[in-house]
């Protein structure tokens, strides 16, 4: 469309250009048909031959003749010269003679000129128009947002620290006659996928108020104040309702730390949304009945001045499901799906550290699985399916490439991993082991379930070090110190990672003691090397231990590493079998 009216624009444009040459050639081109003397002018003054004479005060006349010709004589300039001519019965104009040819260029021009200001004009109302439409918000009410309590499984603690907020929307002047403040903001905090947009959704529900809901990605633009602008707007819309739930999912877009530096560059436009949002939050009356609410990943990255009391005043945290809740969540997943013979309870313990989202996954794949098999039911072995594609990936289904010296290596990787998981952390059941090749780059893997625990200690982490170094000690074990692979880089990565947290994080190690490296910030050369040194260490004395115990039991692990071979996968029954045989 804006194209379109770009093109009209070159009509008038057009138009103007050709009238100034028609206005340059006519005054070139164009000149009377000749000049007369005066005495020839009166001559034919007497003869009757003049229509017009166009006498002003330039040194020559015009004279336009009965037959339409024009010719030039000079000006005389008396007094009585008029007066004469009228006399004689000529026309006198006191206007300069103008052919039409030379009118219309100029008439011409002149239009196209409106034109082109007329549509220059309505193109700059439209562009500022589009400019002031930058700042619009895009969003509506939600009135009947259809999720309550019910729709929320497990998180029973989160429910429960909101379950006031949802009284005070329904009763506000219950809570204003004790004198009773509700929190203005409500941050939830927690891994990703827990459900926190989920649970600001159910308070609304539950209270009956209309739902806003925005990202803080919304808010932020190219243009500096354009966030600033959408903040005042919503609130704006939200207080029209009198009571609503205002909820800004990923609210570390707008509300991270701000920088004391002056060279903080682009963050302008961010810090003039958060002075926004923090001004909205302090301006509205508590007897309002708006409640803002937040979701964030990272606590610890928000500004202290959005987290202070009378604005985001009450933290809740969405924790990861306890396998309680895990039950509760798979339950109401599959509430109206066709499942049969699937034990919950087990599935629930399987899926240690799944969050709502991922078991939410799981039971889509499961039910994906049924259907492409045209099965009646979502059986147990959907799950089995979909649960190592959750977490491994899909098998790939041409293995004809592999050769049979890399199956053999990662037969007995695999069962390195299986055997030490087994005599260490016998409490963590080694569900299955595998060395069919996932689409996620894995050569095979091992899947243990781990327990549910609130704290993990230090012989527990050694332990999980030991497990993922398995793989590594049995290549060295069975091929050589020279015929080791990269097969082991994601768990050397791991081992690396946890064994760095227990000496610089948990002060679990002698280097720093019990303080923590991210508080005292960068050390000398000399106790970095101190750092490095004890990690390599304990490292080295855990694999050690690994190698010992793998040769001590070489011929479980031969024993794993054919079945392997010969079955592909083998389940923790097989694997039982195995070990405790």
């Amino acid at each position: 469309m804006n194209k379109r009216k770009n093109k009209y624009i070159l009509i008038p444009i057009i138009t103007a250009i050709v009238s100034i040459v028609l206005i340059i050639i006519t005054t070139i081109t164009y000149k009377s048909s000749g000049s007369k003397s005066y005495t020839e002018f009166m001559n034919d003054v007497k003869s009757n031959k003049i229509s017009v004479v166009y006498y002003t005060n330039s040194p020559n006349l015009k004279v336009k003749l009965n037959d339409g010709s024009i010719y030039e004589t000079d000006n005389p300039r008396s007094d009585k010269f008029k007066e004469t001519l009228l006399s004689d019965g000529v026309k006198v104009s006191e206007q300069s003679y103008v052919s039409p040819i030379e009118i219309i260029p100029f008439v011409l021009l002149g239009v196209s000129v409106i034109a082109i200001l007329v549509m220059a004009l309505k193109n700059s109302k439209v562009a500022s128009k589009g400019l002031r439409s930058v700042d619009s918000l895009d969003t509506s009410a939600v009135e009947d947002i259809g999720y309550t309590f019910e729709n929320v499984a497990g998180n029973e603690e989160a429910k429960e620290s909101v379950k006031d907020i949802v009284d005070f929307l329904k009763n506000p002047e219950k809570y204003n006659a004790y004198g009773a403040r509700m929190p203005k903001g409500i941050i939830l905090h927690g891994e990703p996928g827990t459900g926190k947009t989920l649970l600001a959704k159910s308070i609304a529900g539950e209270a009956g108020v209309p739902f806003y809901a925005m990202s803080g990605s919304d808010f932020i633009q190219v243009y500096v104040g354009v966030g600033a602008s959408r903040i005042r707007q919503l609130f704006k819309k939200a207080k029209t309702h009198g009571k609503a739930v205002i909820f800004i999912d990923e609210i570390d877009a707008i509300g991270k730390k701000r920088s004391s530096s002056a060279g903080s560059g682009g963050s302008d436009e961010r810090d003039q949304t958060l002075n926004a949002l923090l001004t909205e939050m302090s301006g509205f009356n508590e007897k309002d009945g708006i409640v803002v609410m937040a979701a964030t990943n990272r606590l610890d990255m928000l500004d202290a001045a959005l987290l202070r009391p009378g604005r985001f005043d009450r933290h809740i945290e969405v924790a990861l499901p306890d396998v309680a809740a895990r039950e509760k969540i798979l339950s109401l997943h599959l509430k109206n799906k066709p499942a049969k013979d699937i034990d919950i309870k087990e599935w629930a313990q399987k899926t240690s550290l799944f969050s709502g989202a991922k078991l939410e996954h799981l039971v889509n794949e499961a039910a994906i699985l049924a259907c492409k098999e045209n099965s009646d039911h979502i059986e147990n072995n959907h799950f089995d399916t979909a649960f190592s594609i959750v977490l491994a990936g899909y098998e790939k289904l041409n293995r004809d490439h592999i050769k049979d010296i890399d199956k053999k290596i990662t037969a007995y990787h695999e069962a390195g991993h299986a055997l030490v998981s087994a005599k260490f952390l016998p409490e963590e059941k080694v569900s299955k082991v595998t060395i069919i090749p996932s689409t996620k780059g894995a050569g095979g893997y091992t899947l243990s379930i781990p327990q549910d625990q609130m704290y993990q200690n230090k012989d527990y982490l050694k332990k999980r070090i030991m497990v993922l170094l398995g793989g590594r000690a049995a290549e060295e074990i069975i091929f050589g110190k020279d015929k080791i692979t990269t097969g082991a880089y994601s768990d050397l990565k791991h081992s690396t990672n946890i064994i760095t947290n227990m000496v610089t994080s948990y002060g679990m190690g002698d280097s720093l003691g019990l303080l923590t490296l991210s508080e005292i910030g960068d050390l000398s050369t000399s106790n970095k090397q101190d750092i490095v040194k004890e990690c390599k260490n304990i490292v080295n004395t855990l694999y050690d231990d690994v190698k010992n115990l793998l040769c001590e039991n070489k011929e479980i692990l031969e024993e794993l590493s054919k079945q392997l071979i010969e079955k592909e996968t083998l389940y923790s029954s097989d694997i039982d079998e195995i070990v405790n045989n």
